[in-house]
């Protein structure tokens, strides 16, 4: 069987449907009539079989892109729910977002980077005199990409984890999709890392609680399709006839400057909610425009 190339684990496990791999395990349900599914990988070979870490994966499906890019506040707050289940409960967390923003589909992660709600910066008692001494220490920053900052990804996030020794990190990035109808439809999350550039064959070292030391949780949304996994789709599987160019082209919907803007705003949300959960939807919106 032919594994074609994603990041959504719900979709490399979709190809296995008559029977998951061992090591395996598929959940779907419903919350606030959103459709979540839970992917499990526990053992090598079912990370083999599906080309993703061991690790458990959450998809969140949204509803299309429509003419507001206001996240709902039921889906912001299940995408929060769902983050903190992979959160630990206490401590100091560092968001990370990775992506070149000069590169509209690639920009995700720094645009969400930008809306967090960051606290680490301010006094203990210049919190507690303005009410906002029960909030989690937070920072973000936007790494950039290698070309532009001659740096790697992986260099730059080590040297602040080893600075600010966070108790999680969370790392947002694009992703790739197999199915057009994903594109900027579905947030993932997972607790099993990240491989910055993957869904553009350009992948970095990984960002992992192996490589970091510390307990790293990936998000993201589908913003491209690989042009080959494409046309075998459409083809029906059949890959006689790609030609090069087909193997060698990312494909991106139309309106892919909706799809980021709707996509930052409902990952920095679901973010700054499930790290301050005291605080309200309208507080959070207030405290970072």
């Amino acid at each position: 069987m032919r594994l074609f190339r994603t990041d959504l684990a719900v979709e490399s496990a979709a190809l296995f449907r008559e029977q998951l791999p061992q090591g395996v395990e598929v959940e779907e349900y419903q919350k606030e009539g959103v459709k979540v599914s839970s992917v499990r990988i526990f053992s090598q070979e079912g990370a083999s079989q599906l080309g993703k870490a061991p690790g458990r994966y959450v998809t969140v499906e949204l509803p299309p892109v429509s003419g507001s890019v206001a996240p709902s506040d039921d889906v912001t707050h299940l995408v929060a729910q769902e983050l903190s289940s992979l959160l630990p409960p206490e401590g100091s967390v560092l968001v990370v977002g990775l992506g070149n923003e000069q590169m509209t589909p690639d920009a995700l992660g720094p645009r969400t980077a930008r809306q967090i709600l960051v606290t680490r910066h301010i006094p203990a008692q210049i919190a507690r005199q303005t009410g906002l001494g029960q909030l989690r220490p937070v920072a973000a920053i936007a790494t950039g990409v290698l070309g532009q900052t001659g740096i790697e990804t992986g260099e730059l996030v080590r040297s602040v984890v080893r600075d600010l020794s966070p108790a999680a990190v969370i790392v947002v990035d694009a992703l790739a999709a197999r199915s057009l109808s994903r594109l900027g439809n579905t947030i993932q999350m997972a607790d099993a890392g990240i491989s910055p550039g993957s869904g553009v064959q350009n992948a970095r070292k990984e960002l992992s609680r192996e490589t970091l030391g510390v307990p790293v949780i990936s998000m993201g949304i589908p913003t491209v399709v690989d042009g080959a996994t494409l046309a075998c789709d459409l083809l029906g599987g059949d890959e006689r006839n790609l030609t090069f160019q087909a193997r060698s082209m990312m494909v991106t919907p139309r309106d892919i400057d909706a799809v980021i803007e709707r996509g930052a705003k409902h990952l920095s949300l679901a973010i700054n909610a499930a790290l301050h959960p005291r605080l309200s939807l309208e507080d959070i919106t207030y405290l970072v425009s």
